[in-house]
């Protein structure tokens, strides 16, 4: 008999159509979801701007409004948006230039320094600077303290009472600047050079203060091994390098912009700048701007668009 022909099955090549119809199916929903997250409420919008421009301009939000021009107006006058309306009562902030006899009071003081420290001076154990808007007073650290310490020496106590006879007398801010060479410490008093600066500068502070010089008038800094004013690549320099300074400003605007920065890493010039009054006005960080259809937009203000609406 012969043998019956086997039915060859039919192989199916379109079986990628189904897959290919849920990837669009998926495509599709992918898409419908990221238009409706892309349409923009404007209602929700504006409630936003307004609120927005509540926040910036200070105040109550609901006290305060946008103007046509685009920019926040704050009855309170706080807030960075230009036009904000100050309170007629407040009076106007400005730092007073500073007065001559000041200056020339901090200058005498710095000289009777020099005249009374000469011989100390001479030796390389003190040495005094200074201009017309602060003068240090730098000690060596040798002298007032041992190694790897911050408790003073009985030449600490001799040292400090005579420079507090002189400054208990005057009325002028006085900050006091620790600082170290770069060879760590590490121990259980001492973990870093920033508590041992810290705590050297903290030990004189109260000395002064012990020998009569008003607590109310100074503070202390430390700044460890990161405002070296000599090389550290020597023995002579990293000696050098652990000193003390005494600041005595000409005021306390003048202190706390030295103490921020250091009185040995700025320059009179640039103290001179910071506490300068501003002769223009400022422009303000951002401002908001309404749209042509009617939406707002925050950006930065461009000075001469400014400068034109004020003709």
């Amino acid at each position: 008999m012969p043998r019956r022909r086997q039915v060859e099955e039919s192989i199916r090549n379109d079986r990628w159509v189904i897959s290919y119809a849920d990837f669009i199916t998926l495509l599709f929903a992918f898409f419908v979801v990221m238009y409706a997250i892309s349409s923009v409420n404007e209602e929700k919008y504006k409630h936003l701007a307004e609120a927005l421009s509540g926040v910036f301009v200070g105040g109550d939000p609901s006290a305060d409004s946008v103007d046509g021009d685009g920019l926040g107006r704050s009855k309170s006058g706080a807030g960075i948006f230009r036009g904000g309306v100050a309170d007629e009562d407040a009076p106007e902030v400005k730092i007073a230039p500073p007065d001559q006899a000041e200056t020339d009071a901090l200058r005498a003081l710095q000289q009777a320094f020099e005249v009374g420290f000469s011989k100390l001076i001479s030796d390389g154990q003190i040495r005094v600077t200074g201009n017309d808007l602060w003068f240090t007073i730098e000690l060596r650290a040798t002298r007032l303290f041992d190694s790897g310490g911050a408790v003073p020496n009985v030449l600490a106590d001799e040292l400090l009472e005579q420079i507090a006879l002189i400054l208990k007398e005057t009325k002028n801010p006085i900050h006091v600047e620790g600082f170290t060479d770069n060879q760590q410490i590490s121990n259980s008093v001492y973990p870093s050079n920033w508590e041992l600066s810290a705590a050297r500068a903290a030990t004189v502070v109260r000395l002064l203060a012990q020998f009569g010089v008003q607590p109310e008038r100074m503070a202390a800094v430390g700044y460890g091994e990161y405002q070296p004013a000599y090389s550290n690549r020597t023995e002579a320099g990293q000696r050098l390098n652990r000193r003390v300074l005494i600041v005595v400003s000409r005021d306390e605007k003048v202190r706390r912009a030295v103490s921020s920065f250091g009185s040995q890493q700025v320059s009179a010039d640039a103290v001179s700048t910071v506490l300068a009054s501003p002769e223009e006005e400022a422009l303000p960080v951002i401002e908001q701007v309404e749209t042509g259809d009617g939406g707002v937009l925050f950006r930065r203000p461009e000075p001469e668009l400014l400068q034109q609406e004020d003709r």
